[in-house]
């Protein structure tokens, strides 16, 4: 397999990959989906919430924050994850805008 290269792709193009790359995992949309519906910090253990194993849901959760879709915090012995709010309102404008592109025209 050969290395991709990012370089020859805009700036804009790469970060929309990146967060369909991430968003291209059913537990990461669980995941997302509980932190969105809790609309707070999650200090507790996400994989009863999840029903994934711990390493699985921490793995998960490195990806997410990569992206700077979630964001997390070390509160004791732990870390507490939440939304990217403002990352999370920028992800939406770059998917809104690009899903919404008009083709120019109709060839099939």
């Amino acid at each position: 397999m050969g290395l991709t290269k990012s370089e020859i792709f805009t700036e804009e193009q790469n970060k929309i990959a990146a967060i369909a790359k991430v968003l291209g995992h059913p537990a990461r949309i669980a995941i997302l989906e509980f932190l969105i519906k809790l609309k707070s910090c999650v200090c507790g253990d996400l994989v009863k919430d999840i029903g994934l194993a711990q390493p699985t849901i921490s793995q998960h959760l490195k990806e997410l924050k990569n992206v700077g879709v979630i964001k997390g915090k070390i509160e004791g012995t732990s870390v507490c994850y939440c939304i990217h709010e403002e990352n999370w309102e920028d992800i939406k404008s770059l998917l809104g805008k690009f899903l919404n592109k008009k083709s120019t025209g109709s060839c099939c």
